[in-house]
C-alpha cells in the first residue's frame, strides 16, 4: 500500500474534484483507459473497497498499490489537471498544485518541479501549417471527410461557434490517429500503452479503442509529439462535452481561447502524421 498520509489525500482529493465522487473530468470509460495504460483494471472488484465511484476506486487504489505506481499515476493526473485549466482559459491553483506536487516527487523519489505557467501561450504562439490530407496515414475516401470537417472548424472559429470546433477538431483528430493505426497495425498493438481486453489479455481491436489510447499510442511510437500528446488530451477531455449532460455537470462554457488552442493541437498533430513538423 502508498505511504499517503491522511493530510496528503486531502490536498489531492481537492485538486482532483474528487468530493462529488468525480475525478476531474473523466467519464467512467475515460478512467478506465488512463489506468489501463499502467496496466491496472481500476473498474475490477479489487478497487471498489468503499464503493463504485470513480473517487472511490481512486481511494481504493491509493490504499492497494506501492508508493512508485500511485506516484507516476497521480503525476499524469496533475499534468491532467493542469492542461484542462489551461484549456479552459483559467489558471490553476498555484499553491494546491505546488503541494501536490511535492507529494508525488515524495512518493516516487524525485525533485518536484514547477508547471510551466505560460505553456500554454508558447504552445498558441507556434506556427503549423495544415498539411496536404492525402500526405496523412488514412483511406482516401475518408480525406474529403477530413478536409471538409477542418474548414468548418475553422468557419466555426471564427463565427464564435467554440464548442463546435472543439467536436470537429476532436472528431478529425480521432480519424487522423485511426487511419494512423490502420497504416501500422503492428506498430500501435505493440505499444505498452495498447488497451487490453480485461479476459483475455489481447489487445482489442482498433474500433474498440479510445481517442485517449490512439494518442498515448501514437506517442509512445514516436508519430506524435509529447506536446501534440498533452494538448491532445486536452482536446479529447473538452470533447467529451458533447453528451449535454457531462456539459451540465462540469459547467464547462468554452471561449475563444479553449477553441483556439484545440484547434492549433489539431493542427500540430496532423503536421506530426504527415512528416511535415520542424
Amino acid at each position: 500500500m502508498s505511504s499517503l498520509t491522511h493530510t496528503e489525500k486531502q490536498y489531492l482529493e481537492r485538486l482532483l474534484g474528487m468530493g462529488s465522487g468525480h475525478v476531474l473530468d473523466f467519464t467512467d470509460a475515460t478512467f478506465g483507459e488512463f489506468f489501463r495504460q499502467y496496466g491496472i483494471d481500476i473498474h475490477s472488484q479489487k478497487y471498489q473497497t468503499y464503493g463504485t465511484s470513480k473517487a472511490k476506486k481512486l481511494r481504493a487504489f491509493w490504499e492497494s498499490e506501492p508508493d512508485g505506481l500511485v506516484g507516476r499515476v497521480l503525476q499524469e493526473m496533475l499534468e491532467s489537471y493542469v492542461t484542462s485549466k489551461g484549456l479552459a482559459g483559467e489558471q490553476p491553483d498555484a499553491n494546491l498544485l505546488d503541494r501536490c506536487r511535492k507529494i508525488v516527487a515524495r512518493l516516487t523519489g524525485k525533485q518536484a518541479t514547477a508547471a510551466a505557467p505560460d505553456a500554454e501561450a508558447g504552445f498558441l504562439e507556434r506556427t503549423f501549417q495544415i498539411p496536404s490530407i492525402n500526405r496523412l496515414p488514412v483511406d482516401a475516401g475518408v480525406v474529403p471527410i477530413l478536409e471538409a470537417r477542418i474548414a468548418e472548424a475553422g468557419k466555426a472559429l471564427q463565427a464564435g461557434a467554440y464548442l463546435s470546433v472543439i467536436f470537429l477538431c476532436g472528431s478529425v483528430l480521432e480519424g487522423a490517429l485511426l487511419g494512423a493505426a490502420q497504416a501500422e497495425p503492428a506498430s500501435f498493438n505493440r505499444a505498452r500503452c495498447a488497451p487490453r481486453d480485461a479476459t483475455t489479455g489481447k489487445v482489442r481491436p482498433f474500433h474498440d479503442w479510445t481517442l485517449a489510447a490512439f494518442i498515448d499510442a501514437a506517442c509512445e511510437i514516436g508519430l506524435i509529439s509529447p506536446d501534440v500528446k498533452k494538448f491532445g488530451h486536452g482536446l479529447r477531455d473538452f470533447r467529451n462535452y458533447i453528451h449535454p449532460y457531462q456539459q451540465l455537470c462540469s459547467g464547462f462554457a468554452p471561449d475563444e481561447h479553449t477553441a483556439r488552442l484545440c484547434f492549433q493541437a489539431l493542427k500540430a498533430a496532423l503536421a506530426d502524421l504527415a512528416g511535415e513538423r520542424k
